[in-house]
């Protein structure tokens, strides 16, 4: 497209998800990432990088680029990397990151709601972080235990047994748990007539983790506590990354898109589609 047309074209919301800047080519990837339009939305759903200098680059980069940008924490922005010289865990190192996007001017799950009123709009944007609690279990098992029992025979284990910190709670799970009834509290609160865009790290429902290469990985991906939330809060859409594999889907009637850029070795693969914005507003097939 050419700016004069990028330009008479009204703006669009779109999203994107695990940029994972640590790495080369991703990062180059995110310096040549610009808007069409002056007036254009940016979200992005989680996992930035892992060091807070990356992160800060990512969020600080987007920002002086697009009109607005919206933000949700992914596990990869919670661990605590040994090499990190900020050593901030679990609550703390959520809150230290949430203070850089206001530096930053870049929107939270603790700020005011924004509202997309571009084509497609008036549409409430609902940043959610909410974690998982190991309710995504693999077929036949039968509780947290069991579920870990499983993966941890197989081998499919998240990186954040061991760096994500759940500091103060005692568990992930009681910290996702925490973090669902307070975003809930929140979304009820919402005018009854509010369409949303819920946006979140982790998908917001089951489904999407089915296609899963190792079914196990699934715990680590969300929280059945949030299965009816797209219908319930009347979601034109739900941007989700975490899976590294894009792609749109429709569970009950609700447009979920998977927003993920992920690891060079999976966006080079022949049958993987190349890293790119994906437009969440207006819905595509709908702009001018």
């Amino acid at each position: 497209m050419t700016t004069s047309a990028a330009q008479r074209r009204a703006p669009r919301l779109y999203a994107i998800s695990d940029l994972h800047v640590a790495y080369a080519e991703n990062r180059k990837f995110v310096d040549e990432l610009w808007p069409e339009h002056e007036g254009d939305w940016l979200i992005v759903a989680g996992d930035a990088a892992e060091m807070m200098a990356d992160i800060e680059w990512s969020l600080r980069t987007l920002a002086e680029r697009f009109h607005t940008v919206v933000w949700v924490p992914g596990n990869h922005e919670l661990w605590t990397p040994r090499d990190d010289p900020n050593q901030s865990r679990g609550e703390a190192r959520y809150r230290q990151l949430v203070d850089l996007c206001r530096e930053l001017g870049v929107h939270t799950p603790e700020d005011p709601f924004p509202v997309w009123r571009g084509e497609g709009g008036p549409v409430t944007l609902a940043p959610l972080f909410l974690l998982y609690d190991y309710t995504f279990r693999p077929p036949g098992t039968h509780g947290k235990r069991d579920a870990l029992e499983v993966a941890y025979e197989t081998g499919v284990v998240c990186t954040d047994e061991v760096l994500l910190h759940p500091d103060p709670y005692t568990t992930r799970d009681d910290w996702c748990r925490a973090r669902v009834a307070l975003t809930k509290e929140r979304l009820d609160a919402l005018d009854p007539d509010t369409r949303t865009v819920l946006i979140n790290h982790w998908p917001i429902v089951r489904e999407p983790t089915r296609i899963l290469r190792y079914p196990e990985f699934a715990l680590w991906c969300g929280t059945e506590a949030t299965a009816d939330w797209p219908v319930r809060y009347r979601a034109e859409a739900v941007v989700y990354g975490h899976l590294h594999i894009p792609r749109t889907t429709w569970h009950d009637g609700v447009r979920h898109e998977e927003v993920s850029v992920g690891y060079p070795r999976e966006w080079k693969r022949e049958r993987h589609p190349n890293p790119r914005l994906r437009q969440i507003l207006p819905a595509p097939g709908t702009a001018d």
